[in-house]
């Protein structure tokens, strides 16, 4: 049902997509350098998990119906747009996503949540699984939507791993950043931009 070949093409497809930037890895990254490898790991887990919604939903059809019904590809974009803005505002505000107080330090339960609904929230992802992983599936090989599942469960599992190792990674640049306050007042500054950006961005999106 699924043969090397196509496995591993698909496996690096994945790999570049899980390394190219965006909010998801940015949050994992922050949280590494913020509280540490266990908050990373859990951010990037929240991220895959995030994925996983996106995949079960598009086996399920949701996905297919956000692109067929205007008044569904609304609300979700609507949802996930003011999300992302709303967190962009509030980093940009705040300016502590990246924070080395043990004031701020964020319960695990809430760096969870926010890497979970990023991701979930975001209807890019699923737009993305119902257009790229269907050209990897094969239905002479098996039943297609358990293809879907695997190929996406996948997908959600590198992108688990590949965030967390990002944000783990980015626990060496602690003590540096700790003594350049302006650096990390950069970071927090390019953080919420880039959120407020992703934010409009998904505003723009236009049904096809």
């Amino acid at each position: 049902m699924f043969p090397l070949d196509i496995w591993l093409t698909y496996t690096a497809a994945c790999l570049l997509l899980v390394l190219s930037p965006g909010p998801d890895n940015l949050l994992a990254i922050a949280r590494g350098l913020s509280q540490g490898r266990l908050a990373a790991a859990i951010s990037g887990v929240a991220s895959g998990t995030g994925i996983l919604f996106h995949v079960a939903t598009a086996s399920l059809g949701l996905t297919l119906l956000m692109q067929t019904s205007v008044l569904a590809f609304w609300i979700v974009k609507v949802i996930g747009a003011s999300y992302l803005l709303w967190l962009g505002i509030k980093v940009l505000r705040s300016r502590n996503l990246i924070n080395f107080q043990p004031t701020a330090r964020q319960p695990l339960r809430n760096i969870f949540l926010t890497g979970f609904l990023s991701a979930a929230l975001n209807p890019k992802p699923g737009l993305f699984v119902l257009a790229f992983i269907p050209q990897f599936v094969n239905p002479k090989l098996g039943s297609v939507t358990v293809q879907m599942l695997v190929y996406g469960a996948w997908f959600a599992g590198l992108t688990a791993l590949g965030f967390a190792l990002m944000g783990i990674f980015a626990t060496g640049l602690s003590a540096w950043l700790q003594r350049k306050p302006k650096v990390v007042n950069g970071l927090n500054l390019g953080a919420g931009f880039t959120f407020v950006a992703s934010g409009l961005s998904i505003a723009a999106l236009s049904q096809k």
